[in-house]
């Protein structure tokens, strides 16, 4: 089966689980024997794998959209103009800049992609149906989130083929709107959801949100969790001389990195705990420098600088030496995820989570017994749950290795590529 996986590029500053996830497994399709490749739009894929093609250009240059989207002058520009925005040294750049993973600013840009070949990326949009049709002649295309729903039409009716749209963590660009724009944002995805022949969530509680917020029907929407590949993670037993807390995602408020650093500070101030370190990974963007400066000031307030070490390395076959360092790993995301690799990732290491309570944080916990979820999602009650986990070190040795278990037996990536082919094939 020729499958193609249209995926944004994120310049590669911070921690992705998206793109873990689309690499993973498009890399485990080839694997089971298939031909199967990433198509980027936006910016040059940082997580390769060799699933991508050498050759194939990158569609929906982010410095082209953005300039056309905003100046009407550009719309007609030369092609020379287009292949210069479009090289590797500028589009490099401008995944640097401050914004480019922020709503703020995007709203209309978001909009226009949506509407597909009524926006103003309707010259992209025919170049790469005419690169899918000449060059890679797809029997699938498999979006890699909703936000690209504008694409999916036109690949339907000029490609006469099937598209799948995989479903994360949308609602936390467009619920980042204001009122105007986020309604009107969720009407336009709806609508642009009938011309897709299949959406697979990540979890049981996206799939649910999604199907009230985007209308889907239950016959299209598909549950699928997220793989890894356990094989690449090496296990050690969690540490406990001295007891560590980890942290790896994006460093930003959203995924609640001032609540964990307020949290550390109190619990330093016990002093059963005073020996305990934070290891922070995960990169940030030009966006969220100044607030994580503002959190690491904090800790020099505190007088415990010397106690938080942050990792800057965490590219994929480096990360497992970041988990083998834990005791314990929370990601404290102030509304929750619709997954969370990291989690997979911990497990697979024999690292148990403290999570709040929200989003798939309760459902993945459950399946693999690894870990403990609190609530509310506050200083306090995060505290609280670190000390009666740090206390308990035989329970950290028992979710260590139900979470290595579980992570074996139900996240293999073949196994989940395999459930996720079942629906390519029910559709051709």
């Amino acid at each position: 089966m020729k499958i193609v996986n249209i995926v944004p590029g994120f310049g590669g500053t911070f921690y992705c689980g998206n793109c873990l996830r689309d690499s993973g497994y498009t890399k485990s399709l080839i694997d089971l024997g298939h031909d199967a490749m990433m198509l980027p739009i936006y910016l040059p894929l940082t997580i390769k794998n060799g699933v991508e093609k050498d050759e194939s250009p990158i569609f929906y240059g982010a410095v082209n959209i953005y300039l056309k989207q905003n100046f009407k002058i550009f719309r007609n520009m030369p092609l020379w103009m287009e292949h210069f925005f479009n090289s590797p040294s500028i589009l490099r750049f401008a995944s640097k800049k401050a914004g480019s993973t922020r709503t703020e600013g995007l709203e209309e840009m978001t909009i226009s992609m949506l509407r597909g070949k009524d926006g103003n990326q309707n010259v992209e949009l025919q170049e790469l149906i005419d690169f899918l049709k000449v060059h890679e002649k797809p029997d699938i295309v498999h979006l890699s989130n909703a936000l690209l729903l504008g694409l999916a039409q036109q690949i339907k009716e000029q490609l006469n083929i099937p598209v799948v749209c995989s479903l994360q963590d949308e609602d936390v660009w467009v619920d980042a709107m204001n009122d105007f724009y986020r309604e009107k944002v969720w009407k336009l995805m709806s609508e642009k959801a009938k011309g897709v022949d299949a959406f697979i969530a990540v979890s049981d509680y996206y799939a649910a949100e999604m199907k009230v917020k985007m209308n889907i029907p239950n016959e299209k929407m598909h549950i699928v969790p997220i793989g890894i590949d356990s094989s690449i993670y090496k296990y050690a037993e969690p540490k406990n001389d001295p007891q560590v807390i980890g942290y790896i995602s994006r460093m930003y408020e959203e995924h609640g990195f001032g609540l964990l650093i307020d949290a550390f500070i109190k619990l330093k101030q016990n002093p059963n705990f005073k020996d305990v370190l934070l290891k922070l990974s995960g990169g940030y963007t030009a966006d969220d420098k100044k607030y994580v400066h503002k959190q690491m000031r904090k800790l020099k307030k505190a007088g415990i600088a010397k106690d938080v070490e942050i990792i800057e390395d965490y590219l994929p076959e480096e990360r497992y030496k970041f988990f083998n360092q834990l005791t314990l790993l929370t990601v404290p995301v102030l509304k929750g995820e619709a997954f969370g690799t990291y989690q997979l990732e911990s497990l697979a290491c024999g690292i148990p989570l403290v999570q709040p309570a929200l989003g798939a944080f309760p459902e993945i916990i459950k399946q693999t017994g690894g870990g403990v979820v609190y609530s509310p999602n506050t200083v306090d009650a995060m505290v609280e749950k670190w000390v009666k986990v740090l206390n308990d070190p035989k329970k950290i040795v028992e979710m260590a290795k139900n979470g290595k278990k579980s992570v074996s037996e139900k996240y293999a990536i073949h196994e989940i590529s395999k459930g996720v082919l079942e629906i390519y094939k029910s559709l051709l």
